[in-house]
Order: structure tokens, then C-alpha cells, then sequence
């Protein structure tokens, strides 16, 4: 299936966090027309990986930058508990080398044998792909509990910028949407394969924001995560009030992420 367009028309909802203090008053903008999408990780079910030559590697290719010293002090904690039950790559991570490098100043994840030192090849007995997603089930954990914070974010982003009001005051506004190409930088329209604005993956069945309601909850809170529920469902009423007569159904382009579309139309081709 195509890529569908980065520009598209998209649906944001704006609310105060609820959590924040009145003197330093906090905006969400969200994204709803990623968020109420049927997008899902389909790594090792049709994932073509971000490079034609390392299809297996999914976005685990580069290895994983932290986000800031805490990222890294949690996931070094979870390291030093992984087995080699789990992680293929363990006497490579926990050898002289060690399981870090830097990259124009910046702590990141190895990469070892051209990718990520924690993703295990197809084939091996403790599973293909993130050791740090072995070890959360066979905790019994949520993945972004153990996770390096980049990793287990995408798709989904979160950015910030002061918004200046026409009065001369100020807020803080955090955007939460799509992670697409972009977000890579320069490099990321150099990449492959992406899956986000792809309709083989948005075959999910359940939206965004309930897939991945424990990845929201952790970036926004629980209060503001409510608030974004309840707007995600009087969204997707709309939408599926819309499907409901020929004159709504040309709205649909205006409401429904495109890739999501085009995954629909697919199957039902098919029957």
C-alpha cells in the first residue's frame, strides 16, 4: 500500500492541563486525527523495517538516543537485571564495549552487528526483536516501563513551545501527535519503509489513544489523559455519524487520518 501525504488535514483539540498550576498554566494540543486512528505496531506481521536491507530491524535499526539523564539512569537499572534468556546481544552489552556510545555528543544505544545491541534476531529462543519488550512480559509490566523513552513514544510525539497571547502573557503548549517522517529530522525522509502514514499499518483494532493509553498516560497524566478520551470519543461519534449518509461521507477526509481510509477501502475489496 502507499505512504499517504505527511501534509493532511487533521482534527486538534485544545484543553488546560489540569495538572498544572494556575500561575503556569498548560495547553494540550492533540492531535485527533491520530489519535482516533487504527494505526498499530505490526513489527514481525508486515513491519518492512526503516531500510529495504534490514527489514527485520523495524525501527530498532539506529539504536535509541535518551531524552534526558533519568531515561537513561531507568533503563540502566533495567540492564543490569536482563538475562541472556532475553537478550541475545548480553555479552556484547555487558563486555567491555559496553551497551552505550556516543554520537556527536549524545548517549545512545549501541548498535552492534548494524543495529539496536537490545533487538534479537529472528530465530532466537527468547523472541525476535526488543529485549526490553521480552523482559516487560515476562514481568508482567507495561513495555514503557522499561523502555527507553524514544522508543517506546513513537509513534506518538510529544513536543513543547511558549505560545505568546496578544496581551503580552504566555503558556506553555504540549502537542501530542503523529511521530512521521519528520520527526526523525532531515534524515528521517531518507528512511525506507515508515509506518505511520502507511495503511498496511493501521490495521489495529482499537484507535490510538486506547492501544496506547498506557504510553498517554505517562506523557500527559491521568487527569489530562480523561479529558483527551472523552474528546476522542465525541470524535469518533462524528465520524461515525458521518459514515452514516453519502453527504457526511465526503466529510470523512476531514476526519479520518487518510492511511486509516485507505486500510478500510483495502479490506473491503478484499472481501
Amino acid at each position: 500500500m502507499p505512504e499517504t501525504p505527511l501534509d493532511i488535514a487533521r482534527t486538534w483539540a485544545e484543553f488546560v492541563d489540569p495538572a498544572s498550576p494556575e500561575d503556569e498554566r498548560q495547553v494540550f494540543r492533540c492531535d485527533l486525527t491520530w489519535l482516533t486512528s487504527s494505526w498499530t505496531c505490526i513489527f514481525g506481521s508486515g513491519c518492512q523495517g526503516i531500510y529495504a536491507d534490514r527489514p527485520d530491524d523495524g525501527c530498532c535499526t539506529l539504536g535509541a538516543h535518551f531524552t534526558e539523564k533519568a531515561d537513561y539512569r531507568r533503563v540502566k537499572a533495567v540492564v543490569a537485571e536482563l538475562s541472556p534468556e532475553v537478550w541475545e546481544k548480553h555479552a556484547e552489552g555487558t563486555g567491555p564495549q559496553g551497551w552505550t556510545e556516543r554520537e556527536d555528543g549524545a548517549r545512545k544505544t549501541r548498535v552492534v552487528e548494524g543495529a539496536c545491541v537490545f533487538l534479537n534476531s529472528p530465530g532466537f529462543a527468547g523472541g525476535n526483536g526488543c529485549a526490553f519488550h521480552h523482559e516487560a512480559a515476562r514481568r508482567g509490566v507495561p513495555f514503557h516501563t522499561l523502555k527507553p523513552e524514544v522508543c517506546w513514544q513513537l509513534p506518538i510525539r510529544r513536543t513543547y513551545r511558549t505560545v505568546e497571547r496578544p496581551d503580552g502573557t504566555s503558556y506553555l503548549e504540549a502537542s501530542i501527535g503523529e511521530y512521521d517522517r519528520r520527526g526523525w529530522g532531515e534524515g528521517g525522509h531518507d528512511l525506507d519503509w515508515y509506518c505511520s502514514g502507511n495503511s498496511d499499518a493501521h490495521v489495529g483494532t482499537q484507535p490510538v489513544f486506547r492501544s496506547n493509553e498506557g504510553e498517554l498516560r505517562e506523557l500527559m497524566g491521568d487527569a489530562a489523559f480523561e479529558l483527551l478520551a472523552e474528546r476522542c470519543e465525541a470524535h469518533l461519534a462524528t465520524v461515525a455519524a458521518a459514515r452514516g449518509s453519502a453527504a457526511g461521507r465526503r466529510l470523512l477526509p476531514l476526519l479520518v487520518h487518510p492511511a486509516t481510509l485507505l486500510a478500510e477501502q483495502g479490506s473491503a475489496e478484499r472481501g
